[in-house]
């Protein structure tokens, strides 16, 4: 999936230079990806027993390499669009069958080993972007396309005996949880449906943190996909030459242990904090090549941007389930994936200028939803109180121990 849906980043400027490919264009094609990817995920949590299918599985492993081999046969724009579009969708139904198969076959596990899981998006952008980057010196932008398919259909066949989720055969109040999980794009940790959660007459009041909450993941699918999908262009515009698809290789390479590592940090702070801060490296990251310039800048943003927007969304998609909100985990996701959708549509008129501007704006946005992370800290329910039959109980976070609890302010 992350050579499927991400490799069209690093092909960019490739497809500027040898195709005739404008800016705006370039911006459509993003965005028919993200609405893909918005539907695909979609399917998944409207019709939870795809997520358990092998056939549907290995389809979409195809019809996603597929879609790579195709875009080189063709300079209609429309076709392109359309092939973007059917790599989105596929490219959703992947990580969903993959999530829901990962997060219920290591429940048991600690936190930090299904956060390495999850490093295969990263190992997948940083493939592609240096095949792309091999290539580059002696190819054009077909042979990158037709080599990422290659790279595709050979990560195909090795993920293709793959176990989805098992059917569940447990009570009501465990078929809730594991849907919780199978839905959870990117999350690692497992939310305990209790019968006051059932019963939304005693739950707890968290309408005010979700609502700071969604508005902060919202803003972070906006900024962060107009740098995901400009980086390299940004770079390579402002410095000519393998500068950008080696940035981009390190976004990958930092992706990699990165949901691992801020699982282990979650055991020290609360996940607010680290949200905040995470949003406020990110925003850091992306504006540098568009303030400072230079291979230096280049470099630590991109190590920057790798590290945090996989974070995000574990930390995000965690703190969501904790606060027991009603679909919270497909609401978080719908708004992430809306705010993918208009990333690329809102910076393309500033297209016409360079993409250094789309940067800015990109940052100005991040740091809006770390603001509104800020929001969410005070008077966080780091211990949420549930009503039961009889009476209180104080619960700790998901991923706490009973030692760990007394640590957050």
């Amino acid at each position: 999936m992350g050579v499927g849906r991400f490799v069209y980043t690093p092909i960019l400027p490739l497809m500027h230079a040898g195709a005739g490919l404008s800016a705006g264009a370039g911006a459509n094609l993003a965005t028919a990806n993200y609405i893909g990817y918005l539907l695909g995920a979609l399917v998944g949590i409207l019709a939870p027993a795809l997520v358990r299918s092998r056939a549907l599985l290995r389809i979409s492993l195809v019809v996603l390499t597929g879609t790579l081999a195709a875009m080189p046969a063709t300079h209609d724009t429309a076709v392109w669009f359309a092939l973007r579009l059917l790599a989105g969708v596929t490219s959703a139904l992947i990580f969903v069958i993959a999530v829901s198969s990962l997060l219920s076959r290591l429940r048991e596990y600690p936190a930090h080993l299904p956060g390495w899981a999850f490093g295969g998006v990263g190992a997948g952008i940083a493939l592609s972007g240096l095949l792309v980057l091999v290539l580059r010196p002696v190819a054009d932008w077909r042979a990158a396309w037709w080599a990422s398919a290659a790279l595709a259909a050979v990560l195909a066949v090795a993920s293709w005996n793959l176990r989805p989720e098992a059917r569940p055969t447990t009570t009501q109040a465990t078929q809730a949880t594991q849907a919780i999980q199978a839905n959870a794009d990117h999350a690692h940790e497992a939310t305990t449906v209790t019968a006051a959660a059932a019963d939304s007459s005693h739950a707890p009041r968290t309408h005010r943190w979700f609502t700071a909450l969604f508005a902060s993941y919202t803003l972070e699918g906006v900024g962060y996909i107009i740098a995901g999908t400009f980086l390299v262009a940004a770079i390579e515009q402002s410095s000519p030459g393998p500068l950008g698809g080696g940035a981009w290789v390190l976004v990958g390479l930092a992706a990699v242990p990165s949901s691992a590592l801020w699982a282990r940090l979650g055991r020290r702070w609360s996940r607010p904090d680290l949200l905040l801060a995470a949003l406020v490296v990110q925003a850091v990251g992306i504006a540098l090549p568009a303030l400072i310039g230079g291979a230096p800048a280049a470099l630590v943003s991109a190590v920057l941007f790798g590290a945090t927007f996989i974070g995000v969304s574990t930390l995000a998609l965690a703190t969501g389930a904790h606060l027991e909100f009603p679909r919270s985990v497909a609401l978080l996701t719908a708004g992430y994936s809306v705010g993918q959708i208009l990333g690329p549509l809102v910076v393309a008129p500033l297209l016409h200028h360079g993409y250094q501007r789309a940067l800015v704006l990109a940052a100005s946005v991040v740091l809006v939803a770390a603001v509104a992370a800020a929001v969410l800290r005070i008077g966080f329910p780091h211990h949420m109180v549930v009503v039961r039959a009889t009476a209180p109980v104080r619960q700790p976070a998901p991923t706490e121990s009973a030692a760990d609890a007394g640590s957050h302010r």
